[in-house]
């Protein structure tokens, strides 16, 4: 096949794939990508689109959608897809994002989105390779036992090795865990709210894609200034340093010291076995390279080693195993797992499984939990005494959650919001808008983000950073809420392009629209500006389709029992920051 060319902008293609019929057709859509430029904006319009009222999240025409944006491949670091799905977990908007190699790829195939609808009577693959989908019998991966293996064996029988992107579930997909991921590239995942359940559903094993277009870039000084400004913004200013040091798990220490990791179900906000799980002890003990997504100069995903034996006869097998913050804290502080090397084999069987780690770790301690309060019995637990810290016991439960053996397993499979409705102990349930806490207990800016974001995630809002911005200065409620705001509406704009959030200091308002311009989109900073404001209103309006209501969301007790970074809180205070939030985004 010869190399075909095309320059940017231009970029309106969306592939539809439909698994019922296992058939296929593209659409150019200028509409949409003159006005919404891509990523978010796009598939958030898509869905509304493709939504058909009272469409349940497993239901065979609920789509799921997959987006590029304009500076996908053009400009350094826009290296994400975003995922939109409804939620299996909550019900509610599922928005994810992953790195690796599939924006690339999606660019190098000729595709910006892909839709997919439908569902497939038996496991299948699709592949697409250019202009050429392919539907293939999955039968034989289906119940493999790790999302890992499953890339590795498609990597050998499926062409397009450097320009190709493998995204899959595991077992925890099939089995209708809704929280399951989608393993994107063997290091990176769409991880939160239960896509990889809605591949189960839909009986999609994988998704692989190629391609062998490229990507013309514009030929002017202004394009090449631009991108020669952003490369060293991003790796000569220290703004990105951090994440290729030591990775977000430099926060483990940062936010014990603040006491604003949640420890042991929340039971506490600092771990006294911090020091031993710190980004520190990785990086000098397990640290043995670093991985970059494709166009992305930082190097952000740490990757350890880990030796473990397997037999008396000195046998060893070297395991490779990704791990950041919101893992370590998942697996570590909040179970109270103070060795590093339990909380490495923990992530590792999450990660076979293909489950969403900061959801197991929350379902897991909330279980320890009421074990420990007599709520729940070995009965219940099989036999399997849950204790903090205990990393046998915690390894065999993320076995029995998968295998779901019988209705305790399966209720924890749901969720710790459904399995606290169901058995109880729903104060001390962690979780916000249906969804499993990140690692941060750090005032009221985070628990409002949590609550109010559209997907109820700190990377919607970063309340967290107001909570810091409060710690540093007095700041009043009014200025948190507007603060959360005016953050989510500028992450909208970075969704849209669709760039790392780990460069949100780079892309300024201001290089945005250079970037832009470089590439022949004229916008000013106000119209970018309404455009946040514009899609976050459009995300609102799924969410409401899907059931959301803000006079439903559950504020657990404990978010107000043990005191954060910023001192205790009152459920009151976050209440009425719920109220400004309303009033002033006119939701």
């Amino acid at each position: 096949m010869t190399t075909e060319q095309y320059a940017i902008p231009g970029l309106t293609n969306v592939l539809y794939i439909d698994l019922t019929s296992q058939s296929y057709h593209i659409e150019e859509r200028p509409d949409l990508y003159e006005k919404y430029l891509g990523g978010i904006g796009v598939a958030t319009n898509l869905m509304l689109e493709e939504y058909k009222e009272g469409t349940g999240p497993l239901d065979p025409e609920m789509p799921i959608i997959l987006s590029t944006g304009p500076l996908s491949g053009v400009y350094p670091t826009c290296t994400k897809t975003v995922a939109l799905f409804r939620s299996p977990l909550n019900g509610e908007l599922g928005e994810s994002y992953a790195g690796g190699h599939l924006a690339m790829s999606m660019r190098y195939s000729g595709y910006e989105t892909i839709v997919i609808k439908g569902a497939s009577r038996y496991p299948v693959y699709v592949a697409v390779h250019d202009d050429k989908v392919t539907f293939r019998d999955a039968s034989s991966i289906w119940h493999l036992s790790s999302a890992i293996d499953v890339g590795k064996i498609l990597r050998e029988v499926e062409p397009g090795a450097g320009r190709r992107s493998i995204i899959r579930i595991g077992p925890a997909g099939e089995k209708g865990i809704t929280y399951a991921s989608v393993n994107v590239d063997t290091y990176r995942h769409f991880g939160r709210l239960g896509i990889g359940t809605v591949f189960g559903a839909k009986k999609l094993k994988a998704l692989l894609i190629s391609g062998n277009r490229e990507i013309k870039s514009p030929e002017h000084k202004a394009y090449r200034k631009t991108v020669s400004m952003l490369y060293d913004t991003i790796v000569k200013t220290g703004l990105t340093e951090k994440y290729h040091n030591l990775g977000t798990s430099e926060n483990i220490l940062v936010l014990n010291e603040l006491k604003g990791l949640p420890t042991r179900n929340l039971q506490e906000a600092s771990f006294e076995g911090a020091e031993t799980i710190s980004g520190e002890i990785f990086a000098d003990k397990y640290l043995i390279r670093r991985v970059s997504c494709a166009g992305c100069p930082i190097g952000c995903v740490h990757i350890a080693m880990l030796k473990r034996q397997f037999s008396k006869a000195h046998e060893y097998e070297t395991l490779n195993i990704s791990y950041d913050f919101e893992l370590i804290y998942a697996l570590g502080s909040n179970l109270g797992v103070a060795d590093p090397e339990a909380v490495l084999e923990l992530i590792d069987a999450c990660e076979k499984a293909g489950v969403d780690i900061i959801s197991m770790g929350v379902v897991l301690a909330w279980a320890t939990e009421m074990q420990q309060r007599g709520k729940i019995s070995t009965e219940e637990t099989m036999g399997l005494k849950l204790s903090w810290g205990d990393k046998a016991a915690y390894l065999r439960a993320i076995e029995l959650v998968v295998q779901a053996p019988n209705e305790f397993y399966k209720a924890l499979g749901k969720g710790v919001d459904y399995a606290s409705k169901k058995y109880g102990g729903e104060d001390f349930a962690i979780r916000l808008g249906g969804l499993e806490i990140p690692g941060y207990h750090t005032g009221l800016g985070n628990v409002l983000g949590l609550s109010v974001g559209a997907r109820h995630s700190h990377l919607d809002n970063a309340g967290y950073a107001a909570d810091q911005a409060a710690f540093n200065r007095p700041l009043s409620d009014e200025q948190i809420v507007e603060y959360v705001i005016d953050e989510e509406d500028r992450r909208n704009i970075l969704n849209c392009m669709v760039s790392c959030l780990f460069a949100r200091n780079v892309y300024t308002y201001e290089n945005i629209i250079l970037a832009l311009k470089s590439i022949g989109i004229e916008r000013t900073e106000e119209e970018l500006k309404e455009l946040g404001k514009d899609i976050f209103r459009k995300k609102y309006e799924l969410k409401k389709k899907f059931g959301f209501k803000f006079e439903n969301l559950t504020l657990p007790k404990r978010f107000f029992e043990t005191a954060s970074t910023t001192g205790k809180l009152e459920e009151e205070r976050v209440r009425k920051a719920i109220e400004m939030y309303r009033e002033k985004r006119g939701v």
